[in-house]
């Protein structure tokens, strides 16, 4: 949802292969099923990430380098606010971990 989907929507309509990397697999299928619609474009993709994770966030790359040619454009839009103080399973704090952490840890493992 919001300005992460509509980048999305942009490079999609452009006839980028793009890759939407979503926590929910629900949320994500309907984003993907709608921009297919909305451009005509079948290579949209799923593939599922939580930020706020760094086995998830390292699992994606892995895939990532893995399945992909080549990465042109990558954009870091996952974000949290709000919550509850809580800790992740790997001890670090959500928020910072999903909106700080997570993102710099995923570009820097894309970077090859």
């Amino acid at each position: 949802a919001g300005i992460g989907k509509h980048v999305a929507l942009d490079l999609a309509r452009r006839n980028a292969r793009t890759i939407l990397a979503c926590r929910s697999r629900e949320r994500g299928q309907a984003a993907v099923e709608e921009i297919r619609a909305a451009t005509g474009n079948p290579a949209v993709l799923l593939r599922l990430l939580d930020t706020g994770s760094l086995a998830s966030v390292r699992a994606f790359a892995r895939a990532v380098l893995r399945e992909e040619k080549r990465l042109d454009v990558l954009v870091n839009n996952a974000g949290l606010t709000g919550l509850p103080f809580t800790i992740t399973p790997e001890g670090l704090e959500q928020t910072f971990a999903t909106n700080y952490l997570g993102p710099f840890l995923l570009t820097n493992l894309l970077l090859g």
